[in-house]
């Protein structure tokens, strides 16, 4: 029998992104990504409903979002869903879906064009050269 977990958002941080270290020094990177979708309601007006989701990356993805994503970045994940419980100082049981990212793609410019990283690979991506970065540019 197969099993797959696999979630990808695109969205906009809703913060700037928070990084610690585990007690054996592994960094941690959290931030969270608003996602929207707009629908027409029965009475025929457009509607926004808006979806948070929580993002954990480790490693040296972790220390490139860190370095580079900020809050009202556009941003691709990549990722497993991961559910915790845990039982908060009051006794009451807590519960939260996460997303584990194994890639972020930092989609719009800050200081540096398009850059998306996975834990995979070591560096950010080769420029293409000469290749239009606007869709002005496009030759169609």
């Amino acid at each position: 029998m197969v099993n797959f977990n696999k979630i990808m958002v695109i969205g906009n941080l809703g913060r700037d992104p928070e990084m610690r270290y585990t007690a054996q020094g592994l960094p941690v990177t959290s931030f969270s990504i608003a996602t929207n979708r707009v629908f027409t309601d029965p009475s025929g007006e457009k509607q926004t409903e808006t979806e948070w989701f929580t993002i954990i990356t480790w490693r040296q993805l972790a220390e490139l979002c860190n370095q580079y994503l900020s809050k009202g970045r556009r941003a691709f994940v990549e990722g497993r869903l991961h559910s915790r419980t845990w039982e908060g100082n009051d006794g009451k049981p807590h519960f939260v879906n996460e997303i584990t990212a194994d890639r972020v793609l930092f989609l719009d410019r800050a200081d540096r064009e398009n850059e998306g990283f996975s834990p995979s690979e070591g560096a950010p991506p080769p420029s293409d050269g000469g290749a239009p970065s606007e869709p002005d540019d496009l030759p169609f």
